[in-house]
């Protein structure tokens, strides 16, 4: 199975700074198959045919935390699951100098339809739509700072989730397929 492992808070800002080779080495070391990642912002493609997610996942924090000495939430999905989150995000929807388009990828806790009734999200500002494992934003880059959904940050469902920009989205399934081809 191909999977991508999303990961929660690192390079940002100066904080839980990892290096992209020394990743790649660390899922190696667990004895994961095509490993590759995608941007600095902890997108691991990876291949195993014989353990489970529940397995994988403190599998790999475990790795990662005695490798980098620090915890991260690992979020995994598998090649099937990116594609149907990639089918349902809306093909005009972009991340570029006119929209900001996002992905957040929701933990297993607050995956559920009603998590669009937790957002901030302000009518006519922010489009939301829920799709299971994920919520998509849009939002027009002229109206980012009267979006509601800025004031997401430091609350305890931002912290139920991690972000990438539909961009990163389409090109991970991308790279999912050819991991799988």
């Amino acid at each position: 199975m191909i999977y991508v492992a999303l990961l929660r808070g690192i390079n940002v800002g100066g904080k839980n700074r990892v290096e992209m080779g020394r990743l790649r080495a660390t899922f190696e070391d667990l004895g994961l198959a095509r490993v590759s990642t995608y941007i600095n912002t902890g997108n691991v493609i990876f291949s195993d045919e014989n353990r489970s997610t529940e397995v994988l996942v403190p599998s790999l924090e475990a790795a990662i935390a005695g490798e980098f000495g620090f915890d991260l939430k690992v979020l995994l999905r598998d090649i099937d699951t990116m594609s149907a989150t990639e089918d349902a995000l809306p093909a005009a929807w972009a991340n570029d100098a006119g929209t900001k388009s996002d992905v957040m990828f929701l933990w297993e806790g607050v995956d559920d339809p009603s998590v669009i009734d937790a957002l901030p999200v302000k009518a006519g500002i922010d489009e939301v739509v829920y799709v299971p494992g994920a919520v998509m934003w849009r939002v027009d880059r002229a109206n980012l700072t009267r979006s509601g959904m800025r004031r997401l940050v430091g609350t305890k469902l931002y912290r139920e989730m991690t972000i990438r920009n539909c961009n990163t989205v389409r090109k991970l399934v991308e790279l999912m397929r050819q991991a799988s081809a």
